[in-house]
């Protein structure tokens, strides 16, 4: 569900924005000289407050509007942007189908893993994104947005479209940016050139994403005089309400020591009763144990037989084995091999780091993941902090997953959004010869748009469902 306490928030924050809203207009109507002070400077800025969103914007005269380097224009290849742009239209639905499935798919089943295995997911502050990442989120969301908008601007600018101004805006909690061309010139140019503006923005988005993916690949490189790598995995930090908090005192682990993971597999001679969970797998130590853990293994008439062992006990001093052969002990005692009898997606991990006692988890995964934050790169002199790679790190992966899920948002053929004035362009540039109609075009592009909304918005609305309400 939705924390109350940011909806409460949110809900105040933009109360306050529709109160200040109100007293200004009141104050600009019983000022009317004001109206005569502001008219008609060559370049303002203007700020701008409805009760939907918050805009600012740097607005230029036409006497005002600025060039291009010519060289930009060249490395900027927009017919590339075109190609691309058309391509992303038809892949946005496909993906778009696809995640319905695994969506629908996912609602039918109890399957944790089944959520994050989509590549398109709805994002909620405070719900399925973690209120240590908001900052992230935010700004790799306004840098993916400005990027988009700049991309339709230089796109507009090379073409011989006037750009009339262009800003940032808040959407309740999201940052977004606009750029307002002039429309007269817009509609002047051929439908080939408004594709080629229309796709710039979804161009430069995945531009942008293949950027910072090569960054992230090239970081070890980019480091190298300030980090190493390949030493093992250093812990930046360990929350302590999360899944590690407990286990923290069992393993002395502190932020900046080097972890190794390994396998485990214990020898054992005594037996339980087992029973079985609700899920199907098997139990023998109650749940109640915090100590000891049942595991399986073959009894002689090769039938699965469980015992419950004291975990951290049988774990030290035991080898890794995949079968009972590996079990052979030089006395000639019989000893088996077996394997932790868990629940599904539930795993159990033992994390080394000498000479201190072992780390033990039992649980699933991704909550271990997000209770420990861990880095490869490992500063060379003492004076460099930790969080940097991790920082650099983090907002790139978020930059990628941004940039490329508004890249693959703004193709789909939807009202409102680019899609829209792509799929436009793109009937007026191919079916001028086959559907002569006008009329026809536009009823076309109605339908496809209207089926496409229907898509998206099914996606979003099935997306919140799932959030909020399992």
């Amino acid at each position: 569900m939705i924390p109350v306490p940011l909806l409460v928030c949110v809900l105040a924050g933009w109360c306050v924005v529709y109160l200040t809203d109100t007293l200004l207009r009141v104050s600009r109507c019983s000022h009317p000289e004001h109206e005569r002070r502001t008219e008609a400077p060559p370049t303002q800025d203007c700020c701008q407050w409805t009760p939907e969103h918050a805009m600012l914007a740097r607005l230029a005269a036409p006497s005002r509007i600025v060039s291009v380097n010519p060289f930009l224009l060249c490395v900027c290849r927009f017919s590339s942007g075109l190609v691309f742009g058309v391509g992303a239209m038809l892949g946005s639905v496909v993906l778009l189908v696809r995640t319905l499935q695994q969506t629908y798919a996912q609602m039918t089943t109890d399957n944790p893993r089944m959520g994050t295995q989509q590549a398109l997911q709805v994002v909620v502050p405070g719900v399925n994104l973690p209120t240590s990442q908001l900052v992230y989120f935010f700004t790799a969301l306004l840098l993916s947005g400005v990027v988009h908008e700049l991309g339709h601007a230089v796109a507009a600018l090379r073409e011989q479209v006037r750009v009339n101004g262009f800003g940032v805006f808040l959407f309740v909690l999201y940052p977004g940016a606009f750029v307002d061309l002039f429309t007269t010139h817009l509609n002047l140019v051929s439908p080939a050139q408004q594709l080629r503006i229309f796709c710039a923005g979804v161009w430069h988005n995945f531009v942008l994403c293949v950027a910072a993916l090569a960054f992230l690949f090239l970081m070890p490189v980019f480091l190298f005089p300030l980090y190493s790598t390949g030493g093992g995995a250093l812990v930046t930090e360990v929350v302590q309400v999360g899944a590690a908090a407990g286990l923290q005192a069992v393993c002395s682990q502190q932020p900046g020591e080097t972890v190794a993971g390994t396998h485990n597999k214990l020898t054992i001679n005594s037996l339980q009763i087992a029973f079985k969970r609700l899920d199907g797998t098997m139990d023998c130590c109650s749940n109640s144990s915090l100590t000891d853990l049942c595991f399986s293994f073959s009894g002689a008439d090769s039938s699965r037989e469980y015992a419950c062992i004291p975990v951290r006990k049988m774990v030290t001093g035991t080898r890794v084995c995949r079968s009972d052969s590996d079990c052979a002990s030089r006395s000639g005692a019989a000893s088996v091999c077996v394997t932790p009898s868990l629940e599904n997606q539930t795993r159990f991990i033992r994390v080394t780091h000498p000479p201190n006692t072992h780390m033990l988890f039992v649980g699933y995964l991704p909550h271990l993941q997000h209770a420990v934050s861990l880095t490869n790169f490992i500063p060379r002199f003492s004076f460099l902090l930790f969080d940097v790679p991790v920082f650099l790190e983090t907002f790139c992966k978020y930059v990628v997953s941004l940039s490329g899920a508004l890249a693959v948002v703004n193709s789909v053929p939807c009202f409102a959004l680019d899609g829209q004035w792509m799929l436009n362009a793109l009937l007026e540039a191919t079916l001028v010869t086959v559907v002569t109609d006008r009329q026809k075009r536009e009823l076309l592009g109605f339908f496809v748009l209207l089926a496409g909304s229907a898509l998206l918005a099914a996606n979003v609305a099935l997306g919140l469902w799932m959030v909020t309400a399992r």
